[in-house]
This record gives structure tokens, C-alpha cells and sequence, in this order.
């Protein structure tokens, strides 16, 4: 029988995905977007922690990479917190 769940894996390997994104602004505090990220992706503390610094040191973070609703999700949700998020394509 056909591994059915290699199959799915090689076949969203194949499908473009989106990354999604935050960029540093000067008004959300460290702490606060490393709560964000523990809130909306569920993350503990450590990897949140380590993607809100790569946002604070080097201007953005690419914090996933999804389908495009996932993605579109993502985005809304961190832009609901007022963190600045987009979501570009990755081929």
C-alpha cells in the first residue's frame, strides 16, 4: 500500500507557500511581542523570545511558513495585537 502521508507531505512540499512575517516598529514593547507570538502561534517562551529578538536586531523575522489561508490567518491575527505582519510568497 501507498504511504499516503509521504505522499501528502511531498505533494505541500511542492505547492508554493507564504512566509509570514513581522517587521520592527517603535512602538510595541519587546515584551509585549513576545507575548503576541506566545498567543497567537503558541509558542513557548524561548522560541518566541528568540523571533522577537531577530524582529528588535534585524528589522523582521520570518516567524512561518503556511498555505495561503494559514498565512492570511496569521497575519490578521498579529495585526489584530497592532504588530506590523505581512505575508509574502515563497517559491
Amino acid at each position: 500500500m501507498p504511504d499516503i502521508e509521504q505522499e501528502e507531505k511531498s505533494k505541500s512540499e511542492l505547492e508554493p507557500g507564504y512566509l509570514v512575517i513581522c517587521w520592527n516598529d517603535p512602538v510595541n514593547l519587546m515584551e509585549y511581542v513576545t507575548h503576541v507570538f506566545q498567543a497567537v502561534f503558541g509558542w513557548n517562551k524561548t522560541k518566541a523570545e528568540h523571533h522577537m529578538m531577530q524582529v528588535h536586531n534585524q528589522g523582521k523575522s520570518v516567524l512561518t511558513r503556511e498555505s495561503m489561508e494559514k498565512a492570511e490567518h496569521y497575519v490578521h491575527q498579529l495585526q489584530k495585537y497592532s504588530l506590523h505582519a505581512t505575508m509574502e510568497r515563497d517559491e
